[in-house]
């Protein structure tokens, strides 16, 4: 049966049809579809776990009790789970474990641009690079082959436009497996000294086996066509050069992108007049290339940042840019923007206001960063900030104790920030915390986590007692506040940031988005009450704009929350909901 399928959708369908049985992620944009789609197929386990590392460790405990396994996450996700991919390359497996990773080249979604084929390279684990859906596919089924025949995890490397492109994918129906039986075996599975000072040796004995498979297999196919130019690429990159060159050029077209192959690499650059590279992000293949001594182009021609396209590989090449794929008009800027109703809006404006240091994090209210609220000082990865701000004041004492603040989302705090709050209880500094608990995790689309009280079906799961939790960890100070009260907020964070003691506040509002919530009547402005202050203008909501002077709400996008009309002095704002 074919199907039009995204990367992310098809990936799942390879797996599931190759006898996935474990499924276990944690939601990062663009690989989030990946588990939300195997998560469908109710034959099967799958989860979201509390992060990656717990996700691949999961995995990992599945496909050594036999059976079939995946993680799903995203590149900056895998940085997370090194710890247990760089042992599991030592210890193998029993059934196949598949890693699925998706990189973002040109950051659409996330804090850093790097190339998750160095993990490959410095855990000496194989990684597939498909370059479509069809791709997608075939490489999720051909992962557990290679996982079970080489006895080592396989990485499944994807990038934003692989994921979340779609065509054509020729699906079958699934193929049940055989559990593995689980034998004790400490020598292969426990990596004490000893132990693993024997598996290394194995470990270079695979990836010597895996660049032979990748002199003949089919995944690294050579294409000929003119031979005054040979390219070689691998996932979009060669889709870009394809369109662009056609036949006018030759191919080596890399599926397995680690180990890579050695002779077929000589062998296609002896057949053509002059060989080019064409990557995303860093000079991989380049590098491997050079030193077989094999001369190329590649970074001097294509740049090491952003993701490509047809019209760049055609501007590099001196080629003539494909018809109908140029476009040369202006695209109006459309930067991200926090939500009308958003709960974020109300607590940001406090901070503000109350001209605090804000350490911020990974999630929805990282747009607390953008005007007009520009409330956020710095972000940096999954729970620094809860980690971070106890280093800031560590070093600045009192000068910074009673003015700065930690920022983060529920999720998160459950992904990486709680280890953090242990530490500021444990070494005992004066900071305060503020957990943005919207019920869900909001940025990925809504997933479930720990402390939503419901797992990845919706169906009622374990519930995370946040001010428990926090109070269980040795803080004693530990409030809730409604984000759409700004006295409440200013008041809280007045009281937490004079303490002399770690603190918690908890700012618990749902997501406006999520469709269990029931929204007030939207608001409407008196335009004889209106004194065009635009103070309604600086908490940035997006149904508030002003035409002819004053002050009007988008009665299609306004939740009725009420911030704006707390911030008015003249009471312009009311709402439009009918008396009985």
């Amino acid at each position: 049966m074919k199907k039009l399928l995204l990367g992310n959708e098809a990936v799942a369908r390879g797996l599931y049809e190759a006898g996935v049985e474990i499924a276990s992620s944690y939601p990062g944009t663009p690989s989030t579809e990946i588990t939300e789609v195997l998560s469908k197929y109710r034959d099967i386990y799958s989860e979201w776990a509390p992060n990656e590392k717990v996700a691949m460790e999961v995995a990992f405990g599945a496909c050594m009790a036999g059976k079939r396994s995946v993680c799903a996450m995203k590149h900056v996700g895998l940085n997370v789970a090194a710890d247990p991919l760089y042992t599991m390359s030592y210890t193998g497996v029993n059934a196949g474990l598949v890693v699925c990773v998706a990189d973002d080249p040109g950051m659409h979604s996330s804090q850093n641009e790097q190339d998750s084929r160095h993990h490959a390279i410095a855990s000496k684990v194989p990684m597939l690079e498909p370059a479509d859906s069809g791709e997608c596919y075939e490489f999720a089924k051909l992962a557990f082959e290679l996982s079970e025949q080489f006895d080592t995890p396989v990485l499944l490397r994807l990038c934003t436009r692989i994921a979340h492109s779609q065509s054509i994918v020729d699906v079958g129906e699934r193929t049940a497996k055989e559990i593995r039986t689980y034998e004790k075996d400490p020598t292969k599975y426990i990596m004490m000294p000893a132990f693993a000072k024997r598996r290394h040796p194995m470990v270079e004995a695979r990836t010597r086996a895996l660049i032979e498979y990748g002199e003949r297999a089919p995944v690294n196919r050579v294409e000929m066509g003119g031979t005054a130019l040979g390219v070689i690429a691998s996932g979009t990159a060669y889709q870009y050069a394809r369109e662009v060159l056609g036949d006018s050029a030759s191919y080596l077209k890399l599926g397995l992108v680690n180990p890579l192959p050695e002779q077929l690499i000589r062998d296609f650059a002896a057949k053509v007049d002059k060989v080019v590279v064409i990557e995303e992000l860093d000079g991989i293949i380049e590098a491997h290339c050079r030193a077989l001594g094999i001369e190329v182009s590649g970074k001097e021609l294509f740049p090491i940042c952003d993701e490509f396209s047809q019209n760049l590989v055609a501007e590099k090449l001196g080629a003539a840019v494909p018809a109908g794929r140029k476009f040369d008009g202006e695209v109006p800027g459309r930067p991200p923007v926090m939500c009308p109703g958003c709960p974020h809006r109300g607590l940001y404006y406090a901070l503000k206001r109350q001209k605090c240091t804000v350490i911020g994090d990974i999630g929805c209210y990282t747009l607390g960063a953008a005007a007009p609220l520009n409330a956020v000082d710095s972000v940096l990865c999954m729970g620094a900030s809860v980690s971070g701000i106890h280093g800031f004041n560590k070093a600045l004492q009192t000068d910074s104790e009673h003015k700065t603040v930690a920022v983060i989302g529920d999720s998160t705090f459950m992904h990486s920030g709680v280890t953090g709050l242990i530490n500021i209880a444990y070494n005992e500094s004066n900071s305060t915390v503020i957990i943005l608990d919207n019920s869900i995790t909001g940025m990925t689309g809504h997933q479930q986590n720990p402390t939503t009280g419901l797992n990845i079906h919706g169906d009622p799961a374990g519930k995370i007692d946040l001010e428990a939790l926090c109070h269980a960890i040795g803080i004693r100070r530990v409030r809730v506040v409604d984000p759409y009260d700004l006295n409440a907020c200013n008041e809280a964070i007045k009281e937490e940031l004079a303490a002399d003691e770690p603190s918690v506040i908890i700012s618990r509002r749902p997501c406006a988005l999520l469709k269990t919530v029931k929204h007030k009547a939207p608001l409407e402005v008196d335009p004889g009450k209106c004194k065009s202050c635009r103070a309604c203008m600086r908490i940035g909501c997006p149904a508030i704009s002003f035409k002819g002077g004053q002050a009007c709400v988008d009665q299609t996008q306004c939740v009725g929350c009420g911030v704006c009309e707390q911030l008015c002095a003249f009471g312009a704002f009311k709402s439009t909901a009918k008396e009985d």
